[in-house]
Parts: C-alpha cells; sequence; structure tokens
C-alpha cells in the first residue's frame, strides 16, 4: 500500500523541520566522518511504538548504539499523512534523513528515485546480502527502473517485513449474532446482512483515508486475474476501467453503504478512528491490513477476536511492506546501512514476527506466538500461491488521492460509479502518457 500507518505523532511540519540540525559527518561513499563532536543517525518512521515494526525498529536502535559507541540514534515519529505529503520537498533539502521508511510502489519511492531523491542501494544490497535474504517477490517494491516502474532496475528501498490486508472480526459479536466464520464471499455478504437487520453496521470503514479503497481493490480483484493486476500495476497491459473489475467495486461498494455495510459517515473517517472503534468493540468486522495486527493484540482487552482472508478471492491487496529508504542528501549514509543490516538480522525479525508483525528473515522456529503463527501462515499461502496484488494507489504519483475522493463520492453517493471510474481513468492515463507507455 501502500499503506498508511497508525499512532504517529503528528507535529507542525515547521517544528519538525527546524529541529533537525545536520550534524556529523557528509557520509559520502570514502568520506571521513566529522572529527569534532559525535555523529548522529537521523531516523524517521511512522510505526506506533506499540506495533510489531515499532517494538522491533526499537531494540534495533539498542543495538545499533552498542554497536556504534559515540553515535547516537536521532529519531523522530512522523505521521504518514506527513511523509506522504512533504517527502519529496524534505527529502530534496538539507534537511533530509539519513534513513527513512517511505511507501513502496511506482507513484512514491517510484517517482523520488526517478527525480533522483533516493540513493541506489544495489552495491549495498549485494555486499550485505539484502538481495539473498528477500524473495523475488519481495524484491519487487525494493527495485525501480528508469521510469520510476517497480519490478526492475536498481535497489532504491529495503523491506524487511511483509503485509497484506484481511477481515478482523470480533468473536463476541459473531458469537452473540450467531454468524459463523465466512469462508466465501457469499457466506461474507450473508454475514453483513445478518448484522445490518439486526441494526448493527457490519464494517468498520475509513472513508477519508486508505481503509475504503481497500475494500474497493479487495472487490476489484474478486473478478480479477494475474494479468489484470500486472497490467495496472505494471503497465503490461491496457486497463478498462469500466471493465468487470473496476465496474464491480464500484457497483457493489455503493450497493453496500444502500445495504448497511458501510455507514455512510464513514466517508470522513480516518484509519486511526476506525482502527480504535473496532479496538472499543463497536464493530464487527474491520477489512485492513496486517500492521494494525500487533496493535489489536495489545490493546483489545473486552474482546476476543481473530482474522481471516477475503473470502473467495485468490488475489489479495498485500506486499513487502515498506521500505528503508537512504535519501541522495543524506548526510551518514554508511550508519544508514548499518542500521538497515541490524533490521535484518535473526534477532529482531524474530521479535518483529512474535510482536504481530511478517517478517521476512526470521528464524520460523523462534516465532512462538500462536496468533502471529496464524498471521504469518496466511501470508505464506498468499506469497506461495502468487497471491500477492499490490495496493491500488501504487500505479501513479498522486493516485492516492485521487482513489479517496472516488471512493468516497461512492460511499456518500456524491456521485454514480460510470462517474468515479471516468475520475479514477484520468490520472491513470496521463501518467503513461507521461512514462511513454
Amino acid at each position: 500500500m501502500f499503506t498508511m500507518r497508525t499512532g504517529a505523532a503528528v507535529l507542525a511540519a515547521t517544528v519538525m523541520l527546524a529541529a533537525l540540525a545536520a550534524c556529523g559527518g557528509d557520509g559520502q561513499e570514502g568520506a571521513e566522518p566529522a572529527a569534532s563532536g559525535p555523529r548522529t543517525l537521523k531516523l524517521w518512521h511512522y510505526e506506533s511504538a506499540d506495533g510489531a515494526m515499532g517494538k522491533a525498529w526499537a531494540e534495533a536502535i539498542k543495538q545499533f548504539e552498542a554497536t556504534h559507541p559515540g553515535v547516537k540514534v536521532q529519531f523522530e515519529e512522523k505521521a504518514f499523512e506527513q511523509i506522504r505529503q512533504s517527502a519529496g520537498m524534505i527529502l530534496n533539502s538539507d534537511e533530509a534523513p539519513d534513513v527513512m521508511e517511505y511507501n513502496k510502489g511506482n507513484a512514491t519511492a517510484g517517482l523520488l528515485s526517478k527525480q533522483g531523491l533516493l540513493t541506489d542501494l544495489s552495491a549495498e544490497a549485494a555486499k550485505r546480502g539484502w538481495d539473498k535474504l528477500l524473495s523475488p517477490s519481495l524484491q519487487t517494491t525494493a527495485k525501480y527502473d528508469d521510469r520510476g516502474v517497480m519490478g526492475s532496475g536498481k535497489w532504491f528501498g529495503i523491506p524487511n517485513y511483509a503485509e497484506y490486508v484481511m477481515v478482523y472480526y470480533n468473536k463476541d459479536l459473531f458469537e452473540k449474532h450467531k454468524v459463523e466464520v465466512p469462508t466465501t464471499f457469499e457466506q461474507f455478504t450473508a454475514a453483513m446482512d445478518t448484522f445490518a437487520k439486526a441494526g448493527v453496521t457490519p464494517l468498520a470503514v475509513g472513508g477519508a483515508e486508505y481503509p475504503a479503497q481497500q475494500i474497493f481493490y479487495q472487490l476489484a480483484l474478486s473478478k480479477a486475474q494475474r494479468p489484470w493486476v500486472d497490467g495496472f500495476q505494471l503497465y503490461k497491459g491496457k486497463v478498462d476501467f469500466h471493465g468487470p473489475e473496476f465496474t464491480y467495486a464500484a457497483e457493489t461498494t455503493a450497493d453496500w453503504v444502500r445495504k448497511g455495510y458501510i455507514a455512510k459517515d464513514s466517508a470522513g473517517i480516518k484509519a486511526e478512528d476506525m482502527g480504535l472503534s473496532f479496538i472499543g468493540g463497536k464493530y464487527p468486522m474491520v477489512v485492513t491490513g496486517s500492521w494494525w495486527y500487533g496493535r489489536f493484540a495489545t490493546d483489545i482487552k473486552d474482546f476476543e477476536w481473530g482474522s481471516f482472508l477475503w473470502p473467495g478471492n485468490t488475489l489479495h491487496a498485500g506486499s513487502s511492506g515498506n521500505i528503508w529508504v537512504v535519501p541522495e542528501n543524506a548526510k551518514n549514509k554508511d550508519l544508514a546501512y548499518d542500521f538497515i543490516d541490524i533490521t535484518m538480522k535473526k534477532e529482531i525479525q524474530n521479535l518483529l514476527g512474535n510482536s504481530g508483525g511478517i517478517p521476512v528473515a526470521a528464524d520460523p522456529a523462534a516465532i512462538t506466538d500462536p496468533k502471529s503463527k496464524e498471521l504469518i501462515e496466511n501470508f505464506t499461502k498468499l506469497s506461495t500461491a502468487d497471491g500477492l496484488a499490490f495496493y491500488p494507489d501504487w500505479p501513479a504519483p498522486g493516485y492516492y488521492d485521487v482513489l479517496v475522493a472516488g471512493v468516497q463520492n461512492l460511499i456518500n453517493g456524491a456521485k454514480k460509479p460510470a462517474e468515479v471510474l471516468d475520475e479514477l481513468a484520468a490520472p491513470y492515463e496521463e501518467n503513461l502518457a507521461d512514462i511513454g507507455d
């Protein structure tokens, strides 16, 4: 996904930038660190402290400082939306961090690589063995060609976890309303119908950010095959926005609102509030990513919960996780490479896996938490069956906002499905023209 993250503290951009005083050596290849004063590694990410990645990376920071005497990590927790909106501007300045979590895909990391704002990590990936730790499918989001299209070319990012979208459910509410866990799409809609008829909105939805568009995409994928995904995401074929995939997604989303499966006012709800409403036991289900898994495990106290794959689909939104990138303007690139390397070590990977994340290089025998094992096993099913279909906002720069607006219009009824599909098609086609396809 582009996937937004939860729990990040939102600070004013001006305050953040002012707080980032450059420190240490210039970090370029062959350069010597500054002779005076300690060096500092500036690290940005937007994972919550109680999430799986937040926990693992906090431990990585401790290990980094222990193995780098005299070096301090200046960590700043950023808001997902802030990084998404301002990364290009910040990375094009001398205030860039040394290493940063960033969204993968053509519209984000691909665009910045094309603009020359990210460091080519190909030599480090080979030198440190990252290319051996990451499977070919996970490498898709790490590599970008000269057009900024993922899947081939140079390494511009390193993922150290994976992710996918699933359905989380409140076991207590399922039992109260005598609803079984669905294994087919028909059973899924029947379950939602049962809740709706009882006056309970089945799905917690965040229409103001990424969650609603992921439901839209899951619906499109229910009618899709791999060639359609490759056409849409990798430009390996023409996409008909009024074809059966997107037409079904748009019409069904609008229909689910009419049937009471999705609340009309969810168009204005943000992802954080959506997640909190599920944690608070207000909704039977929420469709969102594995990045919420660790937080649900930590924060849900008052009911039993579980998860299941979107019923009936062979393709699911998912991919490698977001990637570590090293800005071209980073002052301490050597330190950045060392930090990334620590996050790939088995100890950190095992911690990530036992905290509700999906590691890429853990020891399977070291994952002992039952819920974590279930999470990782489901991901393994998807990845081995070529079932990961990336995220809908990836293909074109700015496409995230286009999708948010489009799906909001479907939820609040402001526009008809055919009109929304026209609005989704236009910027996609413009981007194809810009890259010469």
